[in-house]
Formats: C-alpha cells, structure tokens, sequence
C-alpha cells in the first residue's frame, strides 16, 4: 500500500488520469487530494463525483470548493428548486466564484441529474478542512493552503476555514517541527521563476501546487518515501 497527495488539478481530469496511471494507482493505495478539485478546467464535477465513490481517496477542502459551498442557492437553481431574487450578498458571492473561474464548474453540475448534484453537495459539505496521517512513523499534516496565525501551542481546531484555505506562507516561514506540513494552493511559480512546476521543501512544509491551472504539468508526493512524479516524469 501507498500513500499519494495530489492538489489543485483544477478540473484538468485529463492530466488527472494520468497521474494515476504513472504511479498505477489500485485499491490497495491510498490517496488524498488537497482540494481545489474545480474551477478553471472543465472535469471538476466528474473528478469530485468519482473521488466521492473511492474508499481511498479523501478529498480535503479547499478554497475553491468552499466558494462553492458558500453558494448554496446553485445547487438549488440546477436542482430546479424555486429561487426568488439573490439579493446583493448572494449576488456578491456568485460574481466572487465566477470570478475565479466557476464557471467551467457550473456549466458541468447542469448537466448533472439533480441526485448527482446533492450528492456532490453532499461530499462537499462532509470534507474536512485538514488531516493528520502517519506513514512509516513520519506525521503529516495535510491541508490546502497553510496555517494562518500559526502558532504551535494552538490546537488544530481553532483554525478557521480562512486560515486553512487562504494562507499562502512566506518561504522562511516555519511551521511545526516534527510534522511535516503538505499544502497546496499557491502555485510555486509564484514563489518565483526558480521553483516553476516543481514542488517547494522547506524544513517544516511542503508545496505540492506545481501549477496545473497555469498550464504546468501537476505532481504527486508519494509519502511512504517522498518520491515525486511529474505529469509523466518519476521526479
């Protein structure tokens, strides 16, 4: 058995596929996926309805799937549920996700049936926030985007979504020291030209967004010997 993190393939299902036929992925492996599943490219919906029906995979949430979440009146609209007028926060909350790239998403939940649609809102609304795993007798901690406000002494469950999904840490910031933190949703290239596509390891986290939404080739961090693979490349 082994044990894989992925994040931010942004309803790319085509390199998604790929990744796991590079690894060989089966039953016996498991593999948890560090949110941002949707928007931007055109699979998310069927990415997040096949990783619904895996025992061995975990979706952790991430900020895109949250913004989302926090338009609960979409799921109702493609449900063909009656719906009165928005109002100004709700239109601010669609106009929010449209404008970080929804759209691809909603297009794809209308043309799912309505039980397909509850049972995607359904998957979303029971995915944690963060996990914690042990592999080989090394603690990872696995979350989208990093730890806002960290401190060491304040347990997990004060963290608020914001924290968790927005935080996009400094390279010299420090997090805990004998966990190694596994986060997403910061493309590296953002960090600059020298970590473009690959992944950043600092003493104390880990950013695996290689930045498939930028066109770049996605990763996967296989955490029983940290090996990485590169969209068709063992790294």
């Amino acid at each position: 058995m082994a044990h894989y993190v992925l994040s931010d393939i942004h309803g790319e299902g085509s390199r998604f596929w790929k990744m796991l036929d590079i690894i060989g992925f089966s039953a016996d492996d498991a593999l948890f996926v560090l949110g941002d599943v949707i928007d931007r490219g055109p699979e998310g919906a069927q990415l997040l309805r096949w990783m619904a029906e895996q025992p061995n995979v975990q979706l952790i949430l991430g900020n895109h799937e949250a913004m989302l979440l926090a338009c609960p009146f979409i799921f109702d609209l493609i449900r063909g549920e009656p719906q009165g007028e928005l109002g100004e926060e709700k239109t601010a909350l669609f106009l929010n996700w449209m404008e970080n790239g929804g759209g691809p998403t909603m297009e794809a939940l209308a043309e799912c049936d309505p039980e397909t649609v509850s049972f995607i809102q359904e998957y979303l609304q029971e995915a944690p926030l963060y996990n914690a795993v042990s592999v080989n007798g090394r603690d990872f901690l696995l979350v989208h985007g990093g730890l806002g406000h960290f401190d060491p002494h304040r347990p997990l469950s004060q963290y608020t979504a914001h924290d968790l999904l927005w935080t996009r840490p400094d390279l010299d910031e420090a997090y805990f020291e004998t966990v190694t933190t596994i986060l997403g949703h910061t493309p590296t290239e953002f960090y600059g030209e020298a970590y473009a596509g690959r992944a950043i390891i600092t003493p104390t986290w880990i950013n695996i967004d290689t930045g498939a939404a930028c066109g770049r080739a996605p990763m996967l961090l296989r955490l029983d010997d940290m090996e990485e693979f590169y969209g068709g490349v063992k790294g």
